[in-house]
């Protein structure tokens, strides 16, 4: 029975409470006991002291005297140690050392108590004795006034060799309590244990599978509610493991499809379960479900697909494009069936390759632009090349006018391949990492970018107006940030008149950096605003080409603003200018 840990743990906690609630007893009992005589001593020496002080008060005593004989005489009398003291603490007398020999009492607790409480106790091991005493002093009057103090002491040897005994006492009585209840204990357990070894038996081979398995035992006490409700739950463990086993494969196959759209739906049509996505991408809430077909997601096809596949139980896939918050969505939809206890119901998983389709179609628009942007120069300077091939070099101008516009193509097509490559490699997750971010003077980056483009705004008969107020950094890669400024300040020289203005301002607030480059150009129509940043979008195409333009300059600009964490807005109308305002992080001190 023993080798049982529920019936050691048992035994154990039987004996760990009797022995603990004896030992605590004892305890308790020493306690009081050793409590009680330390009272009984320190009520005795209270009662002595003050007989004492009384008996110098009324003997006739002269305190400035010697007061050994008198004293001895006490202590003999009552077997007690006693010392009298001056006010300043000062040993007039004591009964068992010569008075002038023992130093100031005055810091003595018991002394310090005394005066402030009228009486006062304490209990200390004693060097002069060799043993533990107990000391209770009370202070006395003489002529009406303070006069001393008288202390008794008394050994607590008798009362230390009691504990010790009754020590003993209890040690005894722990041993013998110790072998009855290990008997006691025994018994109770082996008592108790039956009917659970029975139950542990049952639920033993429950858990290894057996469910029919039932417990047979009447104990008539609470025994008998654990063992009908163990039964009861086998039978309803037995009738779920059916129904677990289905959950189980539709959260699997939720699990494994969690990124794109999961939603089941029944032989009905009804929508039983979505997971976040598919609730994201068509409203539909927790209490929507169970309530609505898949009708709701507003597709004829897709409801026709999904009715298809529950009732020919073969899986299909199909292209589906919905409008989603008023954007179009494509969506590749995968079906397929399963069977639950209800019937048969069906998977569709929505994997969205709109993000895909819209690269495609960028790349292809992206090559198609490239394509075009360098066949316009390199029609140009073939036809140029084909005319000198063939020219006889009579007329100089003329073959110095084809050579200068084939050199103009070419550093055009130089421009836009620059561009292009600085742009791929920009966009390169290595490259973009490797870019260091330090702490930049925008204001100083703006003011080298204004001097180095001002001999070309003054060749315009442009006024530049710099205004920085501000001293502030941001994080950036310097070289790079000038090139944002560089290719706004470009621009605005280009598409700006003659005699024109163009104003450069950067200020700072608590936490970003603001740059302004503002110009009294020719403007952009608001229709173009939200395409000037694409690639190769020009507002006037023809004019772009005669200024040089090539569709990528404010694309780069546009890239570089959001790698250093900024954001760009521009403001314009036709023939009032246009106003580019910047805005980025400021650097914190820690960073700067």
């Amino acid at each position: 029975m023993l080798g049982s840990k529920i019936a050691r743990r048992i035994l154990t906690s039987f004996l760990l409470l009797t022995l603990t609630g004896l030992f605590l007893s004892g305890l308790l009992l020493m306690h009081y006991s050793h409590d009680a005589k330390l009272a009984d001593e320190q009520h005795d020496l209270l009662i002595h002291a003050k007989v004492i002080a009384r008996m110098l008060q009324t003997g006739g005593y002269d305190l400035s005297a010697s007061l050994e004989a008198p004293i001895a005489d006490i202590s003999a009398q009552t077997g007690l140690r006693i010392t009298v003291l001056d006010e300043t603490g000062g040993v007039l007398a004591d009964s068992n050392r010569d008075a002038e020999r023992m130093e100031n009492h005055f810091d003595r607790p018991e002394v310090q108590e005394a005066i402030a409480k009228g009486s006062g106790s304490a209990t200390r091991y004693s060097q002069t004795l060799g043993e533990t005493m107990l000391y209770v002093a009370i202070p006395f009057q003489e002529n009406d006034r303070f006069g001393g103090i008288i202390r008794t002491a008394t050994s607590l040897r008798p009362i230390e060799t009691a504990m010790r005994h009754n020590l003993a006492i209890l040690t005894i009585t722990l041993a013998f309590s110790f072998v009855a209840s290990v008997a006691l204990a025994i018994y109770l357990a082996r008592r108790q244990l039956s009917p659970i070894l029975s139950i542990i038996a049952a639920a033993r081979g429950i858990m290894g599978g057996d469910l029919s398995r039932r417990i047979l035992l009447h104990t008539g006490d609470e025994f008998d509610i654990l063992i009908r409700a163990l039964n009861q739950l086998t039978g309803k463990l037995a009738r779920k493991i059916d129904e677990a086993r289905t959950e189980n494969e539709k959260l699997n196959l939720i699990l494994e499809t969690m990124d794109n759209g999961v939603l089941l739906f029944d032989r009905d049509g009804n929508i039983t379960e979505a997971n976040r996505r598919v609730r994201d991408l068509f409203h539909l809430r927790a209490e929507d479900l169970h309530r609505h077909s898949i009708h709701v997601l507003g597709s004829a096809i897709l409801s026709e697909t999904a009715n298809d596949v529950l009732h020919q139980g073969v899986p299909k896939k199909m292209h589906l494009k919905l409008s989603v918050l008023g954007r179009p969505h494509t969506f590749k939809v995968y079906f397929a069936t399963f069977t639950m206890r209800e019937g048969p119901a069906a998977m569709a998983v929505f994997h969205d390759i709109s993000l895909m389709e819209e690269l495609h179609e960028r790349q292809s628009a992206f090559v198609g632009n490239a394509a075009h942007e360098l066949k316009t120069p390199l029609t140009s300077i073939r036809g140029f090349a084909e005319f000198l091939a063939e020219d006889d070099f009579k007329d100089p101008e003329t073959s110095r006018h084809c050579a200068a516009v084939i050199q103009k193509e070419a550093e055009r097509m130089d421009r836009l391949v620059q561009s292009l490559l600085q742009l791929a490699r920009l966009e390169s997750a290595d490259v973009r990492k490797n870019i260091e971010l330090i702490p930049v003077d925008a204001g100083k980056v703006l003011q080298d970018v204004a001097d180095e483009l001002l001999p070309a705004a003054q060749k315009k008969q442009q006024h530049v107006d710099v205004s920085i107020k501000t001293t502030a950094t941001l994080l950036a890669k310097a070289d790079l940030f000038g090139q944002i400024l560089r290719n706004l300040l470009e621009n605005a020289i280009k598409y700006t008149p003659t005699g024109g203005r163009i104003a450069l301002s950067c200020t700072a607030g608590e936490t970003d950096v603001q740059l302004i480059v503002e110009d009294s150009g020719i403007g952009i129509d608001a229709a173009h605003l939200p395409y000037i940043f694409d690639r190769f979008y020009r507002v006037d195409k023809a004019r772009a080409r005669q200024s040089g333009g090539n569709g990528i300059g404010l694309s780069l600009v546009k890239f570089l603003v959001k790698l250093f964490q900024g954001t760009i807005h521009v403001e314009s109308a036709p023939q009032k200018g246009t106003r580019f305002t910047l805005t980025f992080p400021k650097a914190q001190e820690n960073q700067a």
